[in-house]
């Protein structure tokens, strides 16, 4: 609906306080009704590979996740989850990104898992972005533990 695409352009630049960088659409929103994670294209308007597939928009839960990172969130979810169920969701996410890249598209494409890493955590944000979005991510499970948990 082009009505509802321009509002979700409005809505994700002002959430992000920038310009939206990549075709996008929206695929968890909260009681209201506004965008809480995008899907975005695999390329940005300009060509360049996107390395991040959903991105958390929502500034209230963002700030919440960085409280999480700021805290040693990232190496404590490193420790805590089993590599092979993170490996299995960094794959997962590079075969969802990688089916929405033309099968003749030339040139660059983006690459790894969740957060654009092969390995490991690099960003809570991202992982927890695609949970929330219906993937199955390890790491992004152990965030919404944490955040539930979280004193207000």
């Amino acid at each position: 609906m082009p009505g509802r695409a321009h509002a979700d352009v409005d809505a994700v630049r002002a959430r992000l306080g920038r310009e939206p960088q990549a075709s996008f659409d929206v695929v968890v929103r909260d009681a209201a009704g506004e965008p809480v994670v995008v899907r975005n294209a695999p390329f940005m308007h300009d060509g360049a590979p996107m390395p991040t597939r959903y991105w958390l928009v929502d500034p209230e839960i963002a700030r919440a996740v960085g409280r999480l990172e700021g805290a040693g969130g990232v190496r404590a979810a490193e420790r805590e989850i089993d590599p092979g169920a993170l490996t299995a969701a960094h794959i997962a996410y590079a075969a969802d990104r990688d089916a929405a890249i033309p099968p003749d598209h030339a040139g660059p494409r983006p690459t790894g898992g969740v957060g654009g890493t092969r390995t490991g955590v690099k960003c809570l944000h991202a992982h927890y972005a695609w949970y929330l979005a219906g993937g199955k991510d390890p790491v992004g499970a152990w965030v919404a533990e944490r955040l539930e948990s979280a004193p207000a």
